[in-house]
């Protein structure tokens, strides 16, 4: 049962970053100087009311997983996983959120270029994980 959920939680971000990086970011430019600050302060709440419960959700799951491993699933791969949602919440905590916080104040077409750039990090790592969870429901 917590791979099912794991691996639900896991692409349902999957979704979530892919529709950011791919749509919502690139459309920050978009908003305008005087919407922005408005704009910045609703994303980041609404974001973080959808996002927050996943992401906490899909790291105990991964937890879980890396110490009371399925049978089946390579131990390894695991640990794999548990190591990309890290690099997920470092990136979240050390690059986007302080981003997002430079971009309340005011649009900043260079910071917006960092956001959507820095982004893919996390996009990458949730493909990748994305993909070891459809191993990992292949191999169970």
């Amino acid at each position: 049962m917590p791979l099912i959920l794991h691996a639900a939680v896991t692409w349902a971000l999957l979704g979530l970053i892919l529709t950011i990086q791919l749509v919502h970011y690139p459309l920050f430019s978009r908003v305008g100087e005087v919407g922005w600050p408005a704009y910045e302060r609703e994303h980041q709440a609404r974001i973080t009311f959808l996002v927050g419960p996943l992401m906490l959700a899909e790291l105990l799951s991964a937890v879980w997983l890396a110490f009371w491993p399925p049978p089946n699933l390579p131990e390894w791969s695991l640990w794999l996983g548990l190591a990309l949602v890290v690099v997920i919440w470092v990136s979240t905590a050390l690059v986007q959120s302080p981003l997002h916080g430079q971009l309340s104040a005011s649009f900043d077409a260079r910071l917006h270029t960092r956001l959507v750039s820095s982004n893919w990090l996390r996009s990458v790592a949730w493909v990748l994980r994305g993909g070891l969870c459809v191993w990992w429901l292949w191999l169970t």
